[in-house]
């Protein structure tokens, strides 16, 4: 009996590995390809076929920069830009650090050059004529210097780039002890220190 048993179970595996293996299976899709750059998409009756795409370097327009060799001062060494200077000097009135029209005026085409050169950075110098002491003529200077700043300043022109020093009497632009001379020598001095 043991053997019909054995042989039973035997029977039953084999009986449910053939029935399974007649089971169909569901078939299996083959994959979708993806649509290749010849198929036409699909169009719409009567719609006009959209334009191709525009290249972003034809669609952007190229900057143009300058040519340093076209400009004779953008080349210039900062010896050669203080001898032959593109600013001009703001000159003051006896005893006083206030800009008048003209003094404004010259200021104003100085503003225009720093404009043109934003990397320039100057300083101006505050000058005296000899008349008064060396303390007075100091300080005066500091003021003339100061007001040609914050005239500049009040441009659009950034404060950073205006360094200031006075000079006093030291420095005379003429040694010469006349009116004329002396109105030459009250004055605020360009000089770029830094292109």
């Amino acid at each position: 009996m043991r053997t019909v048993l054995k042989l039973s179970v035997v029977l039953l595996a084999l009986l449910v590995v053939v029935a399974g293996c007649n089971r169909r299976r569901p078939p299996v899709s083959a994959p979708t390809p993806p649509p290749s750059s010849t198929t036409a998409p699909p169009s719409i009756t009567g719609a006009a076929p959209p334009p191709p795409p525009t290249r972003v370097d034809d669609a952007l327009p190229v900057p143009t920069q300058p040519a340093l060799d076209d400009d004779p001062i953008a080349n210039r060494s900062l010896d050669d830009l203080n001898r032959n200077s593109p600013f001009r000097p703001v000159f003051f009135t006896v005893d006083s650090a206030e800009l008048n029209d003209e003094a404004r005026a010259v200021a104003n085409e100085n503003a225009e050059i720093l404009k043109k050169y934003p990397r320039w950075v100057i300083t101006i110098e505050g000058h005296c004529d000899e008349r008064g002491t060396p303390e007075y003529n100091l300080a005066l200077g500091e003021r003339r210097a100061q007001a040609v700043r914050n005239y500049l300043v009040s441009l659009g022109i950034s404060a950073d780039r205006i360094r200031t020093v006075s000079y006093g009497k030291e420095f005379p632009f003429d040694p010469a002890r006349t009116e004329e001379a002396y109105a030459k020598n009250r004055r605020g001095h360009f000089v770029v220190t830094s292109n």
